[in-house]
């Protein structure tokens, strides 16, 4: 196997790593391509909705916070991986459309917290059904491809000790 140098020590000596075999490439290449026919689905969803891939997400992440979170523009953001003032645009953007509302927080008033409307919850409810059907059907590749491209890593895991 061919060596590739990934970085410095401190004392500037190259260190070098194993390439890694045909096999993990291909398996991550996989779970990859997987992940990314979901996604594809997912995005046509929301556009068949008349909403985009983005408040899709923004309505689910409102609904489906985990216990003791709170919606605010923060958390949210947090739960997007995207930058505050997107998530403003993007919550503007929802609250012209009717699909949620903006209110203040109940002990921090300086608080703001999102929710659904009725509209909302509605288009979030049939995208939902929607998604799970479709995991009914991808679900099974994706995990065969998610527990080979973990089984290849944890065997490079042992190699490398």
């Amino acid at each position: 196997m061919k060596s590739i140098v990934t970085r410095y020590n401190k004392d500037s000596e190259p260190i070098h790593k194993r390439d890694l075999p045909l096999s993990t490439y291909r398996s991550l290449s996989e779970f990859r391509h997987q992940v990314r026919c979901f996604l594809r689905f997912s995005e046509d969803a929301a556009r068949a909705h008349g909403i985009e891939p983005q408040q899709h997400q923004l309505l689910l992440a409102i609904k489906g916070l985990p216990q003791g979170k709170t919606p605010t523009i923060g958390e949210l953001a947090d739960r997007l991986q995207i930058k505050h003032h997107s998530t403003v645009d993007l919550i503007n953007r929802l609250v012209s459309a009717g699909k949620i509302v903006r209110e203040p927080g109940r002990d921090d008033r300086r608080e703001v917290l999102v929710r659904l409307t009725p509209e909302g919850e509605r288009i979030l409810r049939d995208l939902s059904v929607e998604h799970q059907t479709e995991l009914t059907k991808v679900g099974p590749k994706l995990m065969r491809a998610l527990g080979a491209a973990i089984k290849l890593a944890k065997q490079r895991g042992k190699g490398s000790s």
